[in-house]
């Protein structure tokens, strides 16, 4: 059985994490699959976000921080604190609707996807605990959703027909943004 080598290059992917090497080679398609789970989480978020924002009763998160929480949870002392903690739940009333219409603009036209994605799979992570239940194992859609986050992050899912892809190409004193200040890859693509 012949080996195939791959060098990195188009459509070839490489990451080493220790003395670990993994190496694996997309389909020509892969992007548009991207693409679709970008568009899908944007479109989720912004969803969610809007009718928070829109319903007729303002949105509260303390009755699901005090009540809506499995009690199986791990972290059911820190949501019970939480949702016991008057500032804290008016952070929270603020920070989940606009965070999630913020998170799903930034998926949807691609712009600072890293970031939005880093903060729609720390919501995900919190959901997940939240809805503690692993009578059917450890995996749920929760944390489903928090990989798709985590992919769309590592798979610079912004430049895919995204504005990430044109705010990089800007150009400060000749140089592209993000040459001139690299870490920006954190935040965006």
């Amino acid at each position: 059985m012949a080996t195939e080598k791959m060098t990195v290059g188009a459509n070839v992917f490489e990451s080493k994490l220790g003395g670990l090497t993994v190496r694996g080679k997309a389909h020509d398609l892969s992007a548009w699959f991207v693409l679709a789970l970008r568009m899908m989480m944007g479109i989720a978020f912004l969803n969610a976000g809007l009718s928070k924002l829109l319903a007729a009763e303002p949105f509260s998160a303390q009755g699901f921080l005090l009540q809506g929480v499995n009690e199986a949870s791990p972290l059911i002392g820190m949501f019970t604190w939480m949702g016991s903690t008057p500032w804290f739940v008016e952070f929270v009333n603020v920070a989940v609707p606009f965070g999630q219409v913020a998170i799903g603009l930034g998926l949807i036209v691609g712009a600072m996807v890293r970031l939005a994605a880093f903060f729609g799979a720390m919501m995900m992570f919190m959901f997940y605990f939240a809805n503690w239940d692993v009578s059917h194992g450890l995996i749920n859609g929760d944390f489903a959703y928090l990989l798709v986050f985590l992919a769309v992050a590592a798979f610079g899912a912004g430049r895919i027909l995204g504005l990430d892809q044109l705010i990089e190409q800007y150009e400060v004193d000749g140089q592209p943004l993000i040459e001139k200040y690299p870490k920006l890859d954190y935040i965006l693509g």
